[in-house]
């Protein structure tokens, strides 16, 4: 594989691998780190490329164990809100739609970080990086029944928090 082949296959992903490497670690400098490290392995082993049917799916695999990797190394800190990572920009809304907007992002973010780390991950990945059930099976080595039970848990235990904190108000 050559340069230009490499930057039309492999840097498309960067945002997807860094967002993801975020959620996971919870630091932006750290996500970079990771997503530096992913591209040097994905540069170093380009002989092996044209093997690799879904690039996409091969590095964000990649992103999830050299994440994994660096919070095993460390102790583990809590993630950001949702806001740092993903704003919700919109000039036509008024003040209050926005800080109902960005509220509802802070409590999302909040009972997402609630969830286990398999149900975690493939929330993110479904519904934040719109990834197919078998990519998702690939990224994270899980079979595709194991990923629509993890998806199913993940959404029914945030539904349910937010149905209970919009039905009493707080």
């Amino acid at each position: 594989m050559n340069l230009e082949t490499f930057q039309n296959r492999v840097f498309p992903v960067k945002n997807k691998l860094f967002r993801f490497a975020f959620r996971l670690l919870g630091s932006s400098d750290e996500a970079k780190d990771v997503v530096q490290e992913v591209f040097i392995k994905v540069w170093n082993g380009r002989d092996q490329l044209d093997e690799i049917q879904n690039m996409e799916a091969w590095c964000m695999r990649i992103t999830k164990n050299l994440s994994l990797d660096r919070l095993r190394q460390q102790s583990r800190r809590p993630t950001d809100s949702l806001e740092k990572g993903f704003h919700v920009q919109n000039e036509t809304l008024s003040p209050y739609e926005n800080t109902e907007i960005s509220e509802s992002m802070k409590r999302i973010g909040e009972m997402m970080a609630g969830l286990p780390e398999k149900q975690r991950q493939v929330m993110h990945l479904r519904d934040i990086e719109g990834y197919s059930y078998n990519e998702i099976g690939e990224i994270l080595e899980l079979d595709l029944s194991q990923v629509k039970v993890y998806l199913f848990r993940a959404r029914n235990s945030v539904r349910e928090k937010l149905l209970k904190i919009n039905s009493y108000g707080l």
